[in-house]
């Protein structure tokens, strides 16, 4: 497999640009490689059988349906990681309609095959995450409300889905655990009460910025009582009605994110309460993939002896040519 050194540049400086750690994704690639070939010093038997060594070949990436793609140039790693080259590649974030090339790759036929899977999976997923948070931010145009994702991610895959999301049009919530405190019920049981788990942390990890959830008007009231409330508060399965109550009474002084019970169909609705945020974890836990297809051209068979006339077989050791 080529290393991060024979990756153009530009695309390096491209993942880098996003957000991503080059080598962070060559690694997840790697990983998924050896899924596909557990035995480097072996072959895939098919592509061997079918397709002959010196064989090259073009294939199209067409998205098969409208949407939003993401993780093409983690696709494009991919192929540059088995030698092959890519060409015509949409920019991430790129809206598009069904029929559309995203992308094309050449180069040798059976490293095109190997990389297939593993690329489409990456960015199928990735597209699907990019398309979903797309439709949550057109259902909330026109209110303040932004779309937030959650730490609700597939293991290893946090950074990559996260920048799905951004290539929608969202926004990111804490990456990880020490980027934000964040009070939920279990603290507030285990501090006894919202407002010592609150004090707990700021004296422990002082200028840590910390979001606190509430599920009644009357936790949020005793927040707002304070001479420094927390830097956001959530607000936990309330009602429509319940949000909009809790925004006038904040009027501005504390970012407010909804969560919990949170659907497309209520989109437009919870952002005509005037919250900030609305978290939505399905974006990354439970997204339907975005459907790339990836078809070769026509490509060299692997090759087989010619066929010859009885007048050219004529002579051959093995002939016996009846009358």
């Amino acid at each position: 497999m080529t290393s991060l050194d024979d990756v153009p540049p530009e695309l390096r400086d491209e993942l880098t640009a996003a957000g991503l750690d080059p080598d962070h994704v060559r690694d997840t690639i790697r990983r998924a490689f050896e899924e596909d070939l557990p035995d480097p010093s072996a072959i895939d038997p098919t592509s061997w059988a079918t397709i002959s060594e010196d064989a090259v070949g073009e294939a199209v990436w067409a998205a098969r349906e409208p949407g939003v793609v993401a993780g093409l140039g983690v696709a494009a790693l991919a192929f540059h990681m088995v030698g092959t080259q890519v060409s015509d590649r949409l920019p991430d974030g790129t809206r598009v309609e069904k029929g559309d090339v995203v992308m094309r790759v050449s180069g040798r036929t059976r490293q095109l095959l190997v990389a297939e899977r593993t690329a489409l999976n990456l960015a199928c997923h990735l597209s699907g995450v990019a398309t979903a948070t797309a439709r949550w931010v057109e259902a909330l145009e026109g209110s303040p409300t932004r779309v937030l994702d959650t730490r609700k991610t597939l293991p290893g895959l946090r950074a990559l889905q996260k920048y799905a999301v951004r290539c929608g049009g969202g926004v990111n919530h804490r990456t990880s655990l020490q980027d934000m405190a964040m009070v939920k019920d279990n603290h507030v049981i285990a501090a006894g009460g919202v407002i010592p788990a609150l004090d707990a942390i700021r004296e422990e990890f002082p200028g840590l910025p910390v979001e606190v959830e509430v599920t009644t008007l009357e936790q949020l009231d005793e927040l707002l009582a304070l001479p420094q409330p927390p830097e956001r508060i959530l607000l936990d399965n309330m009602t429509d009605e319940l949000m909009a109550d809790a925004t006038r009474r904040t009027a501005g002084r504390v970012p407010l994110e909804a969560s919990g019970g949170i659907t497309l169909e209520r989109a437009a609705r919870i952002g005509a309460t005037g919250v900030d945020f609305v978290s939505v974890g399905a974006l990354t836990h439970s997204v339907t993939v975005f459907d790339i297809g990836m078809d070769l051209q026509t490509t060299p068979r692997r090759s087989s002896p010619p066929l010859r006339s009885p007048e050219q077989r004529r002579g051959d050791p093995d002939d016996s040519e009846q009358p």
